[in-house]
């Protein structure tokens, strides 16, 4: 492409070359290869964290979590997770039934972990049965199930959202398990 050559848009308007579409092709991106060094938060952090959570339902809620990821230091959808089975503060370990690639660990954490997560058990039983499944996961709809969505939202085989017209003729076809 030439210098000289100035590109516009539909409304005239000047457009930069980087807009179309193969600008970098065949280029290597500016931070290939560099390495960052890992940032993760300071313990003054997250006990300033911590503390803004408050003592309420879900302050001690936010409270056990992080100190189940950050003592324990497991993946969210590990410690969201969690059932009280798998908790044993006496041996000081966490049991992970379905772990990265699905495999089931066992991982440790230390008391201050434990307090933390006692803290949220404890409240927790005050809670009426129904309303939670697993240790740390959020309350439930009545009946212990989850909520169904507010409408039908149904996707494509590429897990996209179908469009209007796909979703009328799904819709009118198949009836909705909560009607």
């Amino acid at each position: 492409m030439s210098s000289s050559m100035v590109l516009v848009d539909s409304a005239r308007r000047r457009r930069s070359p980087a807009t179309l579409p193969g600008y970098l092709a065949g280029r290597a991106p500016r931070n290939k290869g560099m390495q960052y060094p890992p940032d993760p938060p300071r313990p003054e952090e997250i006990i300033q964290v911590m503390r803004q959570a408050g003592h309420d339902r879900h302050g001690l809620r936010i409270r056990a979590l992080i100190a189940v990821l950050w003592r324990g230091g497991l993946r969210i959808s590990e410690a969201l997770a969690l059932n009280e089975t798998d908790i044993d503060a006496r041996r000081g370990s966490l049991m992970i039934r379905h772990g990265k690639g699905d495999k089931r660990r066992e991982a440790g954490m230390d008391p201050f972990g434990f307090e933390q997560l006692a803290a949220w058990l404890t409240h927790r039983v005050l809670l009426p049965p129904d309303r939670c499944s697993a240790c740390l996961t959020a309350p439930l709809a009545a009946g212990g199930g989850r909520p169904p969505p507010p409408e039908p939202s149904y996707a494509t085989s590429r897990s996209r959202p179908a469009s209007g017209a796909a979703s009328r003729l799904i819709s009118s076809v198949m009836p909705t398990p909560w009607s």
